[in-house]
Formats: structure tokens, C-alpha cells, sequence
């Protein structure tokens, strides 16, 4: 969601909303009736994200809170561009006078497009249980130990808890752990001290890295600019099963490399010998 955040705002910031046309009402919720009326004529103010929400912030006060769902994107054409006829997963337009227009897409419509307002977005019931962002100054080893204390499940389901760490999915908790030599299978409650310190570390470096990466484009990732996200070359472990493990000495014919296991339905991959 940063990326697409990164590629709207000089997009949609200080851009005023000429038409909105919603094709699907039914998607993760309901897009509200009033939705059109609600943004018509208005300017956009900020464009942000708050873990793997869009918030889109308005001169009346009015905010769009968004999200992409499994499969959803944005996609911006530019004045002059040749726009595509909607398909039957193209679900919002939002034109922009000037002639931009940036097209909301979501195949399985597991996606949102809400409304609500600045003055109580904290409190949404979306937004207010979420945990700390990974990449502000606040998030640090000793603030991440003390969210994971008397946390019994494992150290990957821990971090893929919204409520726990904000923002964070199922590659980039597997590479952080396989940096920060972490077992996935850990008890979270037992990542304190100096390996809270590395992971804390592991998780923005990976993600510092992503970003200037355009993300990671396996299935469904594209950028709203029409460019793909390249962290999938710097994958580490992630689908990379029986790979041999490619920071350590262990012997791939006797550990057969990289484990693959489930955990809360997810995929995850591992060094066995280097994550403890």
C-alpha cells in the first residue's frame, strides 16, 4: 500500500474530483450510496495509508478509507492516455478535473471504499486496534518486545496480527524473520531483548528495501503506474522451497534447504539451521 500511496499523491493531491462512477457497489462493504455525491466538486487534500489502508483526506473534511482487498489495484492513466473500456472488475472511476483518472480494479471484490471523517477516523473501527507503523522512530526493539509479551502464539502469526505490528504480510514476515535468524515457530512471548532488537531491525530494512524496489510483484502486485515491483529478485527464502540456504554453511543434501510449512493457512518458508 505505501507504493500505490507513492504513486497517487502527486496524482490525486491537490486534484479535484470531477466525476465518480461506481460500477459494483457490493464489494468487502458495501460502497455507500452516497459515495458519488459525497465526492463530487471536492478537492483532494492528502493522500496516505494507514497499515494496508488507503486514506484519501478531503477539503470538507470527508475521508475515503480504501483497501485493495487479495487482488485489488489502482491504476492511473494521465491526461491524453489512451483509457481502456472498463472490464467487469474495473469497479470505481475517480476523474480528476484536468483529464486524470484513476481506475479502482478488484476480481475478487474483497477490497473496500468507504467514507468517514477526519475528526473521528482514529476511532474507526478499522482503524483504531491497529498496531504501531513499522517504519516510524517510535517502532523500536524495546516497543516491539512489549507487544509480543504474553503473546503464546507463534512469532509469524504475531507479526501478521494487525494489532500487533501495522501493514506487514505474509513475504515480508517471512524474509525479516530469516534475517533476523528467528524461527518462524517461535513463541512470540520469547522474542524480547536483543532478538526483539534484530528483528525490529530485519523488519525495516526489508521494508526500506521493498519500497525503493516498487515492491513485489508475484500474482497481482502492479504499481498504479503501470510498473511492476521487483523485491521478488532479493527473496531470500520466500518460494524458494528446497532452495539451498543462501547465508549459512548448512548442507543442502542433508538438510534439503529451505522448509516450507503452513501456519494460519499461510505459506511460510525457512532455514531451520540458521532461524532459532
Amino acid at each position: 500500500m505505501e507504493t500505490v500511496c507513492r504513486a497517487l499523491s502527486p496524482v490525486l493531491e491537490g486534484a479535484i474530483l470531477q466525476d465518480v462512477v461506481i460500477r459494483q457497489f457490493s464489494l468487502r462493504f458495501p460502497v455507500p450510496p452516497n459515495f458519488h455525491d459525497k465526492l463530487v466538486s471536492r478537492r483532494i487534500v492528502k493522500v496516505q495509508r494507514r497499515a494496508k489502508y488507503l486514506i484519501i483526506e478531503l477539503d470538507d473534511r470527508g475521508v475515503i478509507i480504501g483497501h485493495l482487498g487479495m487482488s485489488g489495484r489502482m491504476t492511473i492513466y494521465r491526461a491524453g492516455d489512451n483509457v481502456p473500456l472498463p472490464g467487469r472488475h474495473d469497479h470505481i472511476d475517480f476523474k480528476v478535473v484536468g483529464g486524470d483518472l484513476v481506475r479502482f480494479s478488484d476480481p475478487r471484490r474483497f477490497g473496500l471504499m468507504i467514507l468517514t471523517e477526519a475528526g473521528i477516523l482514529k476511532e474507526h473501527a478499522l482503524i483504531k486496534n491497529l498496531g504501531p507503523e513499522p517504519l516510524n522512530p517510535d517502532f523500536t526493539g524495546a516497543a516491539l518486545a512489549d507487544r509480543l509479551k504474553g503473546c503464546k502464539s507463534s512469532i509469524k502469526s504475531a507479526l501478521l496480527d494487525q494489532r500487533k505490528v501495522a501493514g506487514l504480510g505474509n513475504i515480508y514476515v517471512c524474509e525479516s524473520l530469516f534475517r533476523s535468524g528467528i524461527s518462524p515457530k517461535r513463541r512470540a512471548k520469547n522474542v524480547q531483548g536483543i532478538r526483539a532488537i534484530k528483528l525490529m531491525q530485519s523488519v525495516q530494512s526489508v521494508l526500506t528495501e521493498a519500497l525503493e524496489a516498487g515492491g513485489s510483484s508475484i500474482q497481482d502486485h502492479i504499481q498504479p503506474n503501470g510498473k511492476l515491483g521487483y523485491f521478488q529478485k532479493s527473496f531470500q527464502v520466500y518460494g524458494r522451497e528446497g532452495a539451498a540456504c543462501p547465508s549459512c554453511n548448512c548442507d543442502w543434501l542433508v538438510t534439503g534447504g529451505i522448509k516450507r510449512i503452513i501456519q494460519a493457512g499461510r505459506s511460510t518458508f525457512y532455514c531451520p539451521r540458521k532461524q532459532r
